[in-house]
């Protein structure tokens, strides 16, 4: 069975979040506090965490934003009251690996827990050989098994999405990649409309790797079509 953790201050939703999580035959703890919720997704191990946005104690992207950082990547359903893009942005590139607006349907919100669900079975399916598997880049290492990135002997500080983008783009150097494909890739589902997520991640992404950002070494640009990793490196 499934663990799942559902950090809802709303006592309806919480319940009708719970009830349908069983009917998956999932296992559910239940926290109203954003505090309390942070400390049991830290003090125990989970499959999905369902996040909501607006949190007494401690809001939903600061809730995010503090697990990645203490490189928890239990993967993380967000949900808010809000539809404005900017939250929606926020909230995965916190860290979140979802995103659901209130209100929502239950057929929508079963199919988005399924889909990380199914998501995160493939990537512990996956063998040791692949997970400890490494890529090497000319002065950057990338290690996937500790998610760690080392550039000239020193540790680079990724987010989980920028760690994702530079995984797949380095694991196959010269093929361009389009946003839509990057979007779709990275964050598991298509999430149309939001492309300038892609720019602005692969932006700060470059901050940290390229000495020269006028002159990129390891992730071009394909002009008309999206980035590619250099192949030649």
């Amino acid at each position: 069975m499934k663990r799942v953790l559902v950090i809802e201050d709303d006592p309806d939703i919480i319940e009708l979040i719970s009830l349908h999580l069983t009917d998956l035959d999932c296992t559910v703890e239940k926290q109203m506090n954003g505090l309390a919720g942070f400390n049991a997704a830290q003090a125990s191990s989970f499959d999905l965490i369902i996040l909501d946005l607006m949190l007494p104690g401690m809001d939903g992207i600061a809730i995010c934003q503090k697990l990645r950082a203490l490189d928890n990547f239990t993967p993380i359903l967000m949900l808010t009251a809000k539809a404005e893009e900017f939250d929606k942005v926020l909230g995965l590139e916190s860290g979140a690996d979802d995103y659901l607006t209130k209100p929502f349907g239950i057929r929508e919100f079963i199919a988005r827990v399924k889909a990380i669900l199914r998501r995160q079975e493939i990537h512990q399916g996956q063998s040791e050989e692949k997970q400890a598997s490494e890529i090497t880049r000319g002065n950057l290492h990338i290690n996937r098994n500790n998610r760690k990135v080392t550039l000239d002997g020193n540790r680079v500080e990724l987010t989980p999405k920028e760690f994702d983008l530079l995984c797949l783009m380095a694991e196959n150097p010269g093929r361009s990649f389009d946003r839509d494909q990057l979007l779709s890739s990275v964050w598991g589902y298509e999430f149309n409309g939001y492309e300038h997520t892609v720019n602005s991640h692969i932006n700060r992404l470059r901050s940290k790797i390229e000495g020269d950002l006028s002159k990129p070494q390891y992730i071009l640009t394909t002009w008309g079509v999206g980035y590619r990793f250099n192949d030649e490196i």
